[in-house]
């Protein structure tokens, strides 16, 4: 395909936003949709206060121009209008495989047919919503890129070949990751690729250990950092990332693989009782009184 120019990004939140400000940094143009204009609106202010706060704690290099211009790459919007031209899309929403093929369907009629189109989920699999697809020129062209949360920080991307994906679109994926300085690995697709397949074993064992009475959150987290040298426990990162996502995925890796990945219990009632961490203010640990 032809040199990549502009990004597509679908959805605001906090995956979105931050996919978006890397984007930006990396010198392409970005249009953000979300489902309006407030909520597109508001991502931009996220990206805004995330990247001073990255530019404070020297995360990140940028001087006052540089800053300047990532942050007017970024064109918040409500419409698709633009995503004709754009030459990879994003998606970035709820990780719900109806709501994304939505909007893939939508995608498919105003995309180039060059576009590549990719999705960020963390455990659904490629092919799956690769099917959503009507041709098969655009099957060829879709991918996982999975990026880990901080995005603007974490330097890995998982790119996930379905069954139908082109080796020139897995390519291209691979180059643009390196343009705007991430570190690719390739996956064959599967349900929860790499890391998440790894990482809910982990989180699963770590709840029962507190379920049982072994040890305390803290301690566990505490553990997982000095023992292992993990650089945030996963009662922690279950807070930073949602429980309640959290619980989705495990969900879909359980009907994929069977009772290793069944949530625990402790995790469903945290859930039930609106606990899902940071976002709330409660989760594996309580926020209001930090």
């Amino acid at each position: 395909m032809s040199e990549v120019k502009s990004i597509g990004i679908l959805g605001a939140g906090m995956m979105g936003s931050d996919i978006a400000l890397v984007c930006a940094k990396a010198g392409y143009k970005v249009l953000m949709k979300e489902v309006n204009i407030e909520l597109a609106q508001a991502g931009h202010d996220k990206i805004v206060s995330n990247l001073n706060r990255w530019i404070e704690k020297g995360k990140i290099q940028l001087d006052k121009h540089d800053k300047k211009r990532t942050l007017e790459a970024i064109r918040p919007t409500d419409s698709y209008d633009g995503f004709e031209d754009v030459d990879i899309v994003i998606e970035a929403i709820i990780e719900n495989i109806q709501a994304k093929a939505n909007e893939f369907q939508e995608l498919d009629k105003v995309c180039k047919p060059s576009c590549v189109i990719a999705s960020n989920t963390s455990s659904i699999s490629i092919t799956k919503l690769g099917a959503c697809f009507e041709g098969k020129q655009r099957t060829k062209q879709f991918l996982g890129l999975h990026f880990f949360s901080p995005a603007s920080i974490m330097k890995l991307v998982e790119v996930i070949k379905g069954e139908e994906t082109s080796e020139e679109t897995i390519q291209t994926a691979c180059d643009f990751c390196k343009n705007i300085e991430k570190e690719p690995v390739r996956v064959v697709d599967c349900v929860g690729f790499i890391v998440n397949r790894i990482l809910y074993a982990l989180n699963n064992e770590a709840i029962r250990l507190y379920e049982e009475g072994i040890a305390s959150p803290e301690d566990i987290d505490k553990a997982c950092r000095l023992g292992l040298g993990h650089p945030v426990g996963p009662f922690a990162l279950m807070d930073l990332t949602s429980n309640e996502l959290n619980l989705k995925a495990g969900r879909i890796l359980y009907e994929a693989y069977g009772d290793r990945f069944r949530p625990r219990p402790m995790m469903v009632k945290k859930v039930d009782a609106g606990h899902y961490g940071r976002k709330t203010g409660k989760g594996w640990y309580d926020y209001s009184k930090r």
